[in-house]
């Protein structure tokens, strides 16, 4: 996966257009953690392996909430980084 690397301490705000392919929607859906904000994400795949992430990431206390391609998720209330090995 290519990355991007942001320096310079300036605030990043915006939208940017994302394929609605799984592997693309996966690590975005693990950027809610990074943020107190909310994170409104569209064109989200409802696929098997985005609901057991996205169950994942609530058990480590991320607020999600998904509707056919929608996602709105907020990490102020994430507490636990350890994710549970049953899973």
């Amino acid at each position: 996966m290519d990355k991007l690397r942001v320096t310079g301490g300036r605030r990043l705000s915006g939208e940017i257009a994302i394929s609605g392919a799984k592997n693309a929607a996966l690590p975005i859906l693990c950027a809610g953690l990074l943020t107190a904000d909310q994170l409104d994400l569209s064109n989200v795949p409802n696929l098997h392996d985005v609901t057991t992430m996205l169950k994942l990431l609530r058990q480590m206390g991320l607020q999600a909430e998904q509707d056919d391609a929608r996602v709105v998720m907020n990490g102020r209330n994430v507490n636990h980084l350890e994710a549970p090995y049953d899973l």
